[in-house]
């Protein structure tokens, strides 16, 4: 075969293809080259779902006849003071975009510099360029992509629906939103608009309400807030309470240098970070920005720039973990409002939204799925035959109300958090009161957590005690894995996993952590293998450490059905409000639940 040179417009399509991948990827690389334009306002418009219309609007310095032109070229760009790849200050450098969009799709382009008299005007037609006429319009650009792969049609086929490309486009939005929080963005769907998002202000308090824009009111009112530093790595936003999770990670936002990114070293120090107060399978919603020197980052890994590598990894992975456990351990014992207004609702009828209208009140009649379970709920609720009642007397039931004291409360401690315990139902629930509501505690997980934080903090102080093998075992691996594991030794060590290479492709296991008791070696080794393949650490030892603590506080709390004295029910309060991550026991369920004298009013409609 010979080789020969590919065409300018062959060209173009491969780059297009590297690219735009859909319709939401053109939108992301046009509304980034607003943001590094200097825009204070970005307005998008799509129809289609972006198959037949993207149009990015916006105030930004603009460009003249001559930068019109060159713009649609390959390889230029405005994004790099000098040839050095690695000193990324924008959002976008490769200078593809534009002529990788003009390669598949209508593409035009119009533009007026703010101190020009007239604008320009330039189209790309499925490669081919017009020459530039002069236009009318405000300065800045405007940019509008029509017929989008039209001149690939194969590429149309692998598109998703209408409603799949218009999510795609809208998470696009709210990433760049929340990475410009002083900057206003709007977003235009089939005529009507879903994203309105005005200039919030670069300092805090605007971050916080951009995020909560994106991420919505519950988060922002329950986030903690992170700014921290080290070796000139700068760590900011926010992270959500353990009782606010999700069941997929959908929430979880993180940017580098303004950037929006997906990065599994960042995702596994979230998952470090939060390894102690979230079920498996829950994950936790939080929004965090890195800002670091620019030659400490590679932004060019990826194509779509959506991935980031790392000169230093573990200063960075170390900084998120240590800041997130810091700001968890700052919260004490608070768990997030969402409980306490779960609980609300569970009281309201069926197809409320919120609290009943004043003056007003509204019951429903609890609805059985059969007749059969409507008739045993009669039968339960009516008074018991004269015989079975005889049957009952003298048996040693368990008390469904225990008060801790006849006495008024204390006002010292209905003034704390957590106030002043008044009573226990059902031999597991212990009724508070506070100043202005009242305070539903489940003692078995409330002492649970106890529990287990002292069992951690033993194991700081004291260390993990080894169990040395009678026989090494010896572990067969892929050589890649078993190097991985090797180099991650030392740190296994520490939590009381000793092993060495042994070979090409294995290695032997020495001594293992005495609290794992008789484990499947083999198992562990090689759990620990494909973490530290994935996220570079192995977790999943220090997860089954955890496990193994949090089985051992859960056999050592108080247990249900047991009934406590006052005083007793007192010291489990003050314990929770002095120990930190009370708010949620090791299985990430709430401890407990607050309601608010307000709320219990409405709930009876007298407000």
């Amino acid at each position: 075969m010979k080789i020969r040179r590919l065409s300018d417009g062959l060209i173009n399509r491969i780059a297009a293809g590297e690219v735009i991948e859909r319709p939401s990827s053109a939108l992301k690389e046009l509304v980034e080259n607003a943001v590094d334009a200097g825009a204070g306002a970005v307005d998008v418009t799509m129809q289609g779902g972006g198959r037949s219309l993207i149009r990015v609007v916006d105030d930004g310095c603009g460009m003249s006849p001559d930068e019109l032109a060159l713009a649609v070229e390959r390889h230029a760009t405005s994004k790099l003071d000098s040839d050095d790849l690695l000193n990324i200050k924008t959002m976008g450098f490769r200078g593809e975009a534009l002529p990788s969009i003009g390669a598949v799709s209508r593409l035009t382009i119009l533009s007026r510099l703010h101190d020009g008299s007239d604008g320009a005007q330039i189209e790309v037609d499925a490669g081919t360029r017009s020459e530039v006429r002069p236009a009318a319009l405000s300065p800045g650009a405007q940019v509008e992509v029509r017929d989008i792969f039209y001149a690939v049609p194969a590429r149309l086929k692998f598109l998703k629906s209408e409603r799949s490309e218009n999510n795609e486009a809208i998470d696009v939005m709210r990433r760049i939103a929340m990475a410009n929080p002083g900057l206003a963005f709007s977003l235009t769907l089939e005529g009507r608009q879903v994203l309105n998002f005005s200039s919030a202000g670069l300092d805090l308090d605007g971050q916080l309400k951009r995020v909560g824009e994106v991420m919505g009111q519950e988060f922002a009112r329950n986030s903690l807030p992170l700014d921290t530093q080290r070796e000139g790595i700068h760590l900011s936003g926010f992270a959500g309470l353990p009782t606010l999770n999700r069941s997929q990670g959908n929430m979880q936002f993180l940017f580098v240098n303004g950037r929006p990114v997906k990065d599994k070293l960042l995702a596994g120090a979230v998952r470090g970070a939060y390894m102690d107060f979230l079920a498996r399978g829950r994950h936790p919603m939080l929004a965090l920005f890195i800002t670091l020197d620019p030659h400490q980052v590679d932004v060019n890994v990826h194509p779509a720039k959506a991935e980031v590598r790392f000169r230093e990894p573990g200063t960075v992975r170390g900084l998120i973990v240590s800041a997130l456990k810091t700001a968890l351990a700052a919260a004490g014992h608070r768990a997030s409002t969402s409980v306490g207004s779960a609980t609300l609702g569970a009281f309201r009828p069926d197809g409320a939204s919120g609290g009943a209208r004043q003056g007003t009140y509204a019951y429903s009649a609890p609805r059985y799925p059969s007749p059969g379970l409507a008739e045993a709920a009669q039968a339960y609720q009516a008074p018991l035959p004269q015989d079975a009642q005889a049957g009952l007397e003298g048996m040693d039931l368990p008390s469904a109300d225990h008060r801790a004291t006849e006495a008024a409360p204390e006002p010292e401690l209905t003034g704390r958090p957590l106030g002043a315990a008044r009573a226990q139902v059902h031999e597991n629930y212990i009724i508070a009161q506070t100043e202005d509501g009242m305070v539903i505690v489940d003692q078995h997980a409330a002492h649970e957590r106890l529990v287990y934080e002292r069992f951690k903090a033993d194991l700081a102080k004291s260390g993990v005690a080894r169990q040395p093998l009678l026989v090494p075992e010896v572990v067969e691996l892929d050589p890649v894995a078993a190097d991985g594991l090797a180099a991650e030794a030392e740190r296994l060590s520490e939590l009381g996993l000793t092993l060495e290479a042994f070979g090409p492709g294995s290695v032997v296991v020495r001594e293992v952590p005495a609290i794992l008791g008789d484990t499947d070696i083999q198992g562990l080794v090689k759990d620990l293998a494909a973490d530290v393949g994935e996220l570079g650490e192995g977790l999943g030892l220090a997860e089954r450490i955890d496990h193994v603590l949090a089985t051992m506080a859960c056999h050592g709390s108080v247990r249900s059905g047991r009934r406590l004295r006052g005083e007793e029910m007192n010291a489990l309060l003050r314990e929770m409000e002095a120990t930190p991550h009370s708010g949620q026991c090791n299985h990430g369920r709430p401890t407990y639940v607050e309601l608010k004298l307000s709320d219990i009013e409405r709930l009876f409609g007298r407000r």
